[in-house]
């Protein structure tokens, strides 16, 4: 568990040290992809809460909608639509489910767990 915090940590850091400018004709196709990174790893931890994780499923899920969404924003350039604006609202809408039971999760562990240490500590009294 102490390896994906530790590459988050050093990932935040070199993004605050390393000044990267992206072109503007790619800002859109890397703004879906972080997106669909965030989608991932949030899906990632809930499926792991849930005792369900499976890293091929973890892994293609990824690229599966990564490249779905660099289609759809693709598709859109050739348009001249911003049909991006779908992946973006159906990522958000998912990221903040996730990010809800994951709180959820870990709350519910936290009190059932001070309820324990609490009944414990009023047993051995």
């Amino acid at each position: 568990m102490w390896l994906p915090i530790a590459g988050l940590v050093a990932g935040i850091i070199l993004g605050f040290l390393v000044s990267v400018e992206i072109p503007l004709g790619v800002v859109k196709y890397t703004a879906i992809a972080i997106l669909a990174a965030i989608d991932t790893i949030l899906g990632g931890l809930r499926a792991q809460l849930e005792e369900r994780f499976d890293l091929s499923i973890f892994i293609t899920g990824f690229f599966a909608n990564t490249v779905l969404a660099a289609l759809l924003t693709a598709i859109g350039d050739l348009l001249g639509v911003d049909i991006y604006l779908g992946a973006v609202i159906a990522f958000s809408i998912r990221i903040f489910g996730n990010v809800g039971f994951i709180r959820r999760d870990l709350l519910e562990r936290y009190w059932r767990g001070a309820r324990r240490r609490e009944a414990a500590g009023q047993i051995t009294r």
